[in-house]
Formats: C-alpha cells, structure tokens, sequence
C-alpha cells in the first residue's frame, strides 16, 4: 500500500526523494510556504506581525526568505486566542499541550487538519516498516485532550494496519492483549515499556519470543546525537529483541518526525514541514550543528505557526539516508535551551544527566538549579532508589566519569522522589526544577 495515494496532500515525494527528484522539492514547497504564510497572515497575531515588518507573502520568492521573518516564542501562544481564524476555519477537536514548560495551550484543530495529521503518522509507521494489516498495540493516552494517541490512531486507519487502543498502564492487560491478539509492534513511552517487558518476565512470560518485533517511542530521548542508544534504549532492545523506532513531535506544530529503518534521525517531509536550526542570535546553523530547532509546519488551518521556537536542541543531518529516502533528517534531541546549565564551566543539559543515570534500573531521578553565588547555576540531583548498594558518592562518580564535573546527589526513597515528581498532576513527571528565578 503507497501511503500517498488518495490524500488531500499530494505531494508525492512525502515517502521520501529520491536523488533525482530532489530539485522538484523547492518549487512546490515555496508554493506550499506562499499558501501557508496567506493563511498565516489572516490571523490577528502574525497580521500584526507582517505589518510591522511590511511583510507580504506574496513577495518571498526563496525559501532562504523564511530566514529573514521574527521567530514565535512559546510566550507568544500562551497568551490565548492570539492565533483565532475566525468562523471560517471551524474547529472539530480541541488539544492541549503537556504544560511541561508552561501553561498548557489549547490548539484546534481543523477537519483538515486531522486529515493532515493522520497522514503524517501515516508516513512515519510507513517508514517503520509497518504495513496494512499489522496489528499495532498503542499503550498511549487518547483521551484528556492529549493529542498524540489520536494522531498514532488515525495514521494507522489510514495506512491500513489494525490499531489496538490500550491506553498507558495495567501491564497485567497489556500482557494479555499481546498474547491474545499478537500485534506486530508497540507505540510507548520507553520507560513504561522497559517495566511492561520487567512484568512479563516476572510473570513467566518470555518477551523476547512475543509477537512483537518493532518498538516505536515517544517522549523520552533512546538515541545519543550519534545515533547510538542510550543506555536506556539498549535496555528496550535488550529487553524486548525488537527493532526500535524513536518518534518526536508536539501539539503546536502538529507534526512528529520519526526514524526509518536505518534508525538515523527522523525523517523531515517536505510538503508537511520546514526546519531551521538556529543559534543564541536566531542565525541560521549548517546541517550538522546543534542548535535550537525551530518549526515551520505547512498546510495547518486552526493554529498556523510560522518559525516556532520549539526550545529544543537538535542537528540536522542532510546526508544520504540508507533506506533511499533523500530527505533531512532531525537528529535526536540534546537537551532543552531553557534548561541549559553552567556548571563549574560546562556547559549542561539536564538531559545528559538522565541518560547517565539511565545505566541503573529502576531509578526515579530529577533536577534542581539554583543561582550561585558566582552567578554560574549551583545543581542536585535527586535520586530516589531503595537499592543499599545506590549512595550519593557511587551516583557523584558515576556522573563525573561521564560529565567530567561532579554534582551533589542526594539520594531518598524511590517513593518519595516520585511523588515529588508527579506533585502538579500533569501528564508527566516532572524532571526539572528550575529555582533560579
């Protein structure tokens, strides 16, 4: 089954360029930008933004001109309905962000921009290997104005395979959906997944002789900016014998990225996204370098964004994929900008402490910045474990073989920690705590 058949978005190179239909890509592109950017402009917020400027769309000629338009800030759509297309763009769904970095924002969305966002998913399995007639075992939420599941859900229907809506949690159901049902592939948050294969071993089930060959991972990072799995994603792998595909996105710019079977990077389409990477100044990065990634999602009715700060550290890798598909990639994600860290000179993220730390099972881990005396950030990181054998110094060397710097550990019950974590009741636990404010 071809994936861009029958689709509103026509396109046809979204399964991925070939080298000689590569120079095809800008000139459709720049039509789609041109329609996007109208669009764009009936909005009160970027109306007022293209006056300011004295920009129209209809004069871009480049897609390099894209450069030269300001950047959207998160700060931006939390202000509400700044990005309201009126009664002639009706919404059908309404979603919310996470609210991990902020208030939660309500995105509507179109009819139309369902329709894109199921095509998209549509690709991303295609590019996983999955095919009509998988089964596929989604241990995702659906509800609670979450986004993700739906869009997991409606890009399976359309690519034709047979989606099993689970939801997150209950191993003990989840075990017994797979037995039952033998679904080829799951779609999950890594950490959940590693403890659904723990259970089914402690259960006398054997994971790795299941039905299930593909992982496909949502929310937490599996892959170092080599490409390498982090010790987390080599305990998936090792856990489950199964093939794992990293997907990344978010609610705003209604578009994730994920990894085709080379396992390089999510694949960037060309008819659905345009990506920028971008330094402190907001000037542009050669493919290559990380920086922060910034979004342009074509074709969205209800929340149409345009140069989208996402706040997230990534690199573009423009080199020739090894599954045929000659599209940039998106490497995997380095760390959040409003999390960056300066600690004793080093420069930090607090992601690199989680994939440190991820070589010890069943940890519950956060982090705490506080403004130090010398104006440099002053860190902890807690620990929740109820292992002995886990101290404070065996987690501080561990940290500085790997960072060269030694952060102070505190280490409490595993309990207790986790509580902490999940004390604002949100979607997420919580893993960074910033008081420097």
């Amino acid at each position: 089954m071809d994936p861009s058949s029958s689709t509103t978005f026509s396109l046809q190179h979204a399964l991925g360029l070939r080298a000689s239909e590569a120079a095809l890509v800008e000139p459709y592109q720049l039509k789609l930008l041109r329609e996007h950017l109208r669009h764009a402009a009936r909005t009160p917020f970027y109306k007022n933004i293209f006056k300011q400027i004295d920009f129209s769309p209809d004069g871009i000629s480049s897609i390099r001109d894209l450069a030269g338009l300001p950047l959207t800030n998160r700060e931006d759509i939390e202000q509400g309905h700044m990005f309201d297309t009126g009664e002639t763009m009706p919404s059908v769904d309404i979603a919310l962000t996470s609210g991990t970095t902020g208030e939660a924002v309500v995105v509507p969305y179109t009819m139309r921009d369902l329709e894109r966002l199921a095509f998209n998913e549509t690709i991303g399995f295609y590019g996983a290997g999955i095919r009509q007639g998988d089964r596929v075992l989604l241990v995702v939420t659906l509800d609670r104005c979450f986004i993700a599941g739906l869009a997991y859900y409606s890009g399976l229907v359309r690519l034709g395979a047979t989606a099993i809506r689970s939801g997150p949690g209950q191993p003990a159901r989840q075990w017994n959906l797979i037995q039952k049902l033998h679904p080829k592939a799951i779609v999950g948050v890594p950490s959940f997944l590693l403890r659904l294969a723990a259970w089914g071993e402690e259960n006398g089930i054997k994971t790795r002789k299941c039905s299930i060959e593909s992982l496909v991972t949502i929310g937490e990072p599996i892959r170092s900016p080599d490409y390498s799995l982090t010790p987390l994603g080599k305990q998936l792998e090792d856990a489950w014998g199964a093939k794992i595909y990293s997907s990344y996105g978010a609610t705003e710019f209604e578009t994730a990225f994920c990894e085709c079977s080379a396992s390089c990077g999510g694949h960037v389409h060309p008819d659905l996204m345009i990506v920028e990477i971008v330094d402190d100044d907001g000037e542009l990065l050669p493919d290559g370098l990380p920086g922060e990634v910034i979004v342009t999602p074509l074709g969205v009715e209800g929340f149409p964004l345009v140069r989208f700060r996402t706040g997230d550290i990534a690199r573009l890798d423009g080199t020739p994929c090894q599954c045929g598909w000659q599209t940039k990639r998106l490497g995997p994600l380095e760390g959040r900008l409003a999390q960056r860290l300066k600690y004793k000179g080093t420069t930090l993220y607090p992601e690199m402490i989680f994939h440190v730390l991820q070589e010890y099972a069943n940890l519950a881990v956060y982090v705490e910045v506080r403004k130090a005396a010398d104006l440099s950030d002053e860190l902890t990181v807690v620990v929740g474990s109820d292992d002995q054998q886990i101290t404070s110094q065996t987690v501080e060397e561990r940290l500085q073989a790997h960072l060269r710097v030694r952060p102070k550990v505190v280490v409490k019950k595993q309990a207790e920690v986790l509580a902490f974590m999940g004390k604002d009741g949100g979607r997420k636990l919580k893993k960074f705590f910033d008081f420097r404010s």
